[in-house]
């Protein structure tokens, strides 16, 4: 019986055998073998840099964060958005503002081009180069007593509400531009709330602002004399895609031990482990 090869088949069977040559299952794979073959970016140690880096005060890479940024960063730099120089694992001030320009090129404007790696944005500068794993999203913007919060704010105070033992009253909410001037801009965006601390005693105070740190925010205790404005306690949710610029700023800072404000003092509040909302769910 006569065999339904060709020489040249044969050979080709051969050189597979021997690991010479991919057959073609082999070598494209189902869709999903593919993305699982491609390296990660881990978007919560990605935005994280993001939030930290620009407000360093020397180029030291955020611990986790290096390889990630480093394929966000030659993403970026391979369609011309970013100087070959930057691409250093470093997400500073010039990679915030070329992966700004790579959202504002998606018709990306406002809030969804503030230069922190979003959802959708990162997973079409990744098609076909990286995966994106650890997804971060603010959820959909929800009125919560007369102000407007995203869901994930939304329950990261529900959760702080619990350690503390009792229900905050939100003074400002997020999404606010144009809002208290004494805020500025930081409630431009989501994930930035004041909380009363009417009747509250000063331990109540320290207390509701270690129950918001504990779950995720940014929380400082402000008084008067610092700033033309009551007491209140000011909270801004790490890693919060929707983050305006300055309150960007200030979670970088609340990292590097700083309290947020303008003249970058020491931070006043209670000392907790810093994590994000996700992290202290995973805990």
């Amino acid at each position: 019986m006569k065999l339904p090869f060709t020489p040249s088949a044969i050979a080709a069977a051969a050189l597979a055998a021997a690991g010479l040559l991919a057959l073609p299952l082999a070598t494209h794979g189902t869709p999903a073998a593919r993305a699982a073959a491609l390296p990660s970016v881990d978007m919560e140690a990605t935005v994280k840099a993001a939030q930290i880096d620009p407000r360093r005060a020397d180029d030291t890479r955020t611990p986790g964060a290096e390889a990630s940024v480093l394929l966000v960063e030659q993403a970026l730099r391979d369609r011309d958005l970013l100087d070959p120089r930057w691409v250093d694992g470093y997400f500073g001030t010039t990679t915030i503002a070329a992966y700004a320009k790579y959202q504002k090129s998606l018709g990306y404007t406002g809030l969804d081009a503030n230069g922190l790696p979003g959802k959708t944005s990162l997973a079409k500068l990744g098609t076909d180069r990286f995966r994106v794993t650890r997804t971060l999203t603010p959820g959909d913007r929800v009125s919560d007593g007369g102000v407007v919060l995203n869901t994930r704010t939304r329950s990261m105070l529900a959760e702080a509400e619990r350690l503390f033992g009792r229900a905050f009253v939100i003074e400002q909410g997020s999404y606010n531009p144009g809002g208290d001037p004494t805020s500025a801009g930081t409630h431009d965006g989501g994930g930035v709330v004041d909380l009363s601390v009417a009747g509250m005693t000063p331990a109540d105070r320290t207390a509701a602002a270690r129950a918001l740190r504990r779950v995720g925010f940014a929380a400082w205790v402000r008084s008067p004399r610092q700033g033309d404005w009551p007491w209140h306690i000011h909270a801004a949710a790490i890693s919060d895609t929707d983050l305006s610029s300055q309150a960007q700023h200030q979670v970088g800072d609340y990292y590097l031990g700083l309290d947020g404000l303008a003249a970058r003092g020491p931070d006043d509040g209670p000392k907790v482990t810093i994590r994000t909302w996700e992290e202290y769910r995973r805990r």
